[in-house]
């Protein structure tokens, strides 16, 4: 994941500071900052798996096709943070897609 640099309003800056890798000055209510380069399609990758059931950490890995581990666990943590997934314990670990509420 390459690190970008880019001004980003700063209420945006405040609300979602696991983009961010550094920030710099402030500059017209925009931070300058470097940020953590997210790809939607990695993200849609991973999110797809989960769609039907849950899965183990090492099926998850393996089915997402991410490369890259670190990459992998980038964006797993990621999904963790904004709770787009959730993790169990039941003897293994499983990761499993959250259900919007109707």
């Amino acid at each position: 994941m390459r690190a970008r640099l880019t001004y980003i309003p700063t209420e945006v800056a405040e609300q979602f500071s696991d983009f961010i890798i550094e920030k710099d000055e402030e500059v017209l209510d925009a931070v300058k900052a470097r940020t953590r380069d997210y790809s939607t399609l990695s993200l849609i990758k991973l999110l797809y798996q989960l769609r039907g059931n849950s899965m183990t950490f090492s099926d998850l890995y393996v089915k997402s096709k991410i490369r890259m581990k670190k990459s992998f666990l980038n964006y797993l943590h990621l999904c963790l943070n904004y709770k787009f997934i959730t993790k169990k314990s039941i003897g293994k670990m499983f990761f499993t897609l959250l259900q919007k509420m109707a």
